[in-house]
């Protein structure tokens, strides 16, 4: 049941957010490790998501082995000075954090869109989270791909839920991510650093 060991994992996070504590580099990487099968099951549409999100997370799983907190990760880049270049801890957590986001817009969006088709909640999901960063071409082959996706049913067969234990799950995984999302942006933002790039 993959659903509920994301949902499992996002709110032990949670709680470390709530509790004011700073998130550790390796529960976080673990967490979010969980959640690549999703895009996977997603297919064609969004196999670049899929290779771009496991290849971060694979880098901050290893970064947990000598940086203990996101915190300490983004201070480190920041003396650094690498922030912002390709394959910094840094880049790599906001990737991370727009695959979340994009997940969590899914789940809302399938939660409230009736009907068997997933083509409008993925569309909806990626035109708020990932198309805005990504260029033309990237986003004609996600379109082009959206015409590829499972049916809901699909999709719920794969991950081994029936629609009310997936939405619980969903509603779960949205509600336990929202805070980290935030926690995530509040960490470059108390740096005065932007995260629209």
């Amino acid at each position: 049941k993959p659903l509920r060991k994301i949902s499992e994992a996002f709110k032990e996070l949670e709680a470390v957010v709530n509790s004011q504590t700073a998130i550790e580099v390796a529960p976080f990487s673990s967490a979010c490790s969980l959640v690549s099968p999703l895009f996977g099951c997603l297919g064609i549409a969004f196999k670049f998501a899929e290779i771009d999100y496991v290849a971060k997370v694979h880098d901050l799983a290893e970064a947990s082995k000598s940086i203990s907190t996101l915190t300490v990760l983004l201070d480190r880049d920041i003396e650094g000075d690498c922030v912002r270049k390709a394959g910094s801890h840094s880049r790599n957590l906001l990737r991370v954090k727009r695959g979340l986001d994009m997940v969590r817009v899914l789940f809302e969006q399938i939660i409230v869109t009736k009907g068997n088709s997933l083509k409008d909640p993925a569309s909806k999901a990626y035109a708020q989270v990932f198309a805005p960063h990504h260029g033309w071409v990237i986003r004609k082959a996600v379109a082009a791909g959206m015409y590829a996706l499972p049916t809901k049913e699909q999709l719920l067969h794969k991950l081994n839920e029936d629609e009310n234990s997936a939405s619980v799950q969903m509603q779960n995984y949205i509600a336990a991510s929202t805070p980290l999302i935030l926690y995530i942006d509040k960490l470059f933002h108390s740096r005065k650093l932007d995260v629209d790039w």
